[in-house]
C-alpha cells in the first residue's frame, strides 16, 4: 500500500511546482475613469451683419469680458469689420472665461484673442498673425473648344479657378480680346505660384511664364526682375514689355459687344439713325469698369443721355469716355489723378439705355475714333536694357523649360493596352 500512497503524494506535489511556475492572470479592471474637459470649443461661420461685440455676446459672455476683447481687438482690428460667412474659432472655459477667439480676416492674415494668464481670466491680449503657407511652382495647359468656350471654363477644366483666368487675361490685356479673339482650338499654359494653408487651397501668386495662342498667333509674357531697379514686370518673348498705353478693354473679363463704332446706327431707345461714336458692352450691373491709360479725370458726374459720365484726359492728345454708370468709385472726381486698370466706376444703365452696359469712347486730337482700331495699331510696348538682355533670355528660357516640364510630368500616362487598342 505504500507505493499507490507514495506516487499519489508525488503527483500531488509536481501539480503545485507547476502551479507556481504558471503566470498569475491578468487583474481584471474596473470601468475607465472619465476625466471632464475644461473648456468648449466652438467652430462656425461669421452671420450677417454681426460685429465682434454681438458675435461674443451670442456665446453669453459677459459684458465685462465682451468689453475687454473689444477694448483689446481694437489695437489692431477694427472690431466692426467682421464679414458674414468667415470662419472663427472660439474656445471658452467652463465657468464663462474666454480662453482664446481667432477669426480669419482674409487669406494671408487672422485675428487672435487669447488670455495669456490663467490667474486674470479677465486680461486679454490681441493680436493678427499671419497663416503659415506653403508655396509651389505648378504649371497648366489648357484649350478652347467647344465644350469649353471661353477662358474661365477652360481654367476650370485644368483643375485651377476664376481667379488662375482673371490674372491671365489680365495679363495678355493689351494684346488679346478675350471677348472676340478666342477661337476653338486657342491653346494657353503658364507657369504660376500656388498657395496652400493645412493641405487646403490658400490662393495664387505671381504668374512666371505665360503662352497664349489666339486666332492663330502666339503671345508670350515672362515674369522678370530688373537687377537695377528690383521691380518686376512682364515682358514678351523678344524682351518687350507687355504693357500698352491702352488696354483692350476697360471691362475686367470677357466683355461681350454689343454695338461697334458707327456713323450710322439705329438708336435702341429713340428708334432714329444715329452716329454711335463709342463700343457698347454689355455688362452685369455693378461690374467694375477701369480706366484703360493713366490720366487726369476732366470730370466725373451726369452727362444727359449719357448718364453718369467720366471722362478723363490722357498723354498723346487722348481722351477717354465711360457712359452710362450705376456710381463713380471713391475719389473720382475732376483733377483726380488715376492709374491704368484703376476702377473708375461701376456698370449701371443710367441716361438713355435700354440695359446695364458700357459705352466706351475714345477721342484722339479731338476726333472720335473706333477704340478697337485704335488699341489693334498700338506699337509694342519698350524693350529691356540691352546690358540685361542677356539674363534675361537666360531666365525666359528657364522658365519656358519649366513649364513644359511640369505639364508633361503631370499629364496622365497611357497604359501601353490602351495605346494599342487606338492604332
Amino acid at each position: 500500500m505504500a507505493r499507490p500512497f507514495l506516487a499519489v503524494a508525488l503527483a500531488g506535489l509536481f501539480a503545485a511546482a507547476c502551479a507556481q511556475d504558471s503566470p498569475a492572470p491578468p487583474p481584471r479592471r474596473g470601468p475607465d475613469i472619465s476625466i471632464p474637459l475644461d473648456t468648449q470649443t466652438i467652430e462656425a461661420l461669421v452671420p450677417r451683419d454681426a460685429t465682434l461685440d454681438g458675435l461674443l455676446r451670442a456665446h453669453s459672455f459677459s459684458v465685462e469680458l465682451v468689453q475687454a476683447a473689444v477694448d483689446a481687438a481694437r489695437g489692431v482690428f477694427d472690431p466692426r469689420d467682421l464679414r458674414a460667412n468667415r470662419p472663427y474659432r472660439l474656445v471658452r472655459s467652463l465657468d464663462g472665461f474666454l480662453r482664446e477667439f481667432e477669426y480669419q480676416i482674409d487669406t494671408d492674415r487672422f485675428l487672435r484673442i487669447i488670455s495669456p494668464d490663467r490667474s486674470q481670466p479677465a486680461v486679454l491680449q490681441a493680436e493678427v498673425l499671419p497663416y503659415v503657407k506653403q508655396t509651389t511652382v505648378t504649371a497648366v495647359r489648357g484649350r478652347i473648344d467647344e465644350e469649353h468656350p471661353s477662358l474661365i471654363a477652360a481654367m476650370e477644366a485644368t483643375g485651377e479657378n476664376l481667379t488662375l483666368a482673371i490674372d491671365l487675361a489680365e495679363l495678355f490685356s493689351g494684346q488679346i480680346d478675350f471677348q472676340s479673339d478666342l477661337q476653338p482650338g486657342d491653346t494657353f499654359e503658364l507657369l504660376f505660384e500656388k498657395s496652400t494653408r493645412e493641405g487646403q487651397f490658400a490662393g495664387y501668386g505671381n504668374i512666371l511664364a505665360a503662352t497664349f495662342v489666339a486666332d492663330g498667333k502666339t503671345h508670350q509674357a515672362i515674369r522678370w526682375e530688373n537687377p537695377d531697379t528690383g521691380k518686376a514686370a512682364y515682358y514678351d518673348a523678344e524682351g518687350r514689355s507687355l504693357k500698352r498705353f491702352f488696354l483692350v478693354s476697360p471691362l475686367k473679363f470677357e466683355p461681350r459687344v454689343t454695338s461697334r463704332f458707327s456713323r450710322q446706327r439705329l438708336h435702341p431707345v429713340y428708334h432714329t439713325m444715329r452716329a454711335h461714336l463709342g463700343v457698347d458692352y454689355a455688362a452685369p450691373h455693378g461690374a467694375a469698369v477701369v480706366a484703360v491709360a493713366s490720366g487726369t479725370v476732366v470730370s466725373a458726374g451726369w452727362a444727359g443721355q449719357g448718364g453718369n459720365q467720366v471722362r478723363i484726359l490722357h498723354d498723346r492728345g487722348v481722351e477717354t469716355y465711360y457712359l452710362h454708370l450705376s456710381s463713380f468709385a471713391a475719389g473720382i472726381r475732376a483733377g483726380a489723378s488715376v492709374d491704368q486698370n484703376q476702377i473708375i466706376g461701376r456698370v449701371g444703365s443710367t441716361g438713355a439705355a435700354t440695359g446695364p452696359h458700357l459705352d466706351f469712347r475714345l477721342r484722339r486730337n479731338g476726333v472720335f475714333v473706333d477704340p478697337v482700331s485704335e488699341r489693334r495699331r498700338q506699337p509694342p510696348g519698350d524693350p529691356i536694357h540691352p546690358a540685361n538682355r542677356p539674363a534675361f533670355l537666360t531666365a525666359r528660357d528657364a522658365m519656358l523649360k519649366q513649364i513644359e516640364a511640369t505639364v508633361l510630368a503631370e499629364a496622365p500616362t497611357e497604359r501601353p493596352d490602351a495605346a494599342r487598342a487606338g492604332q
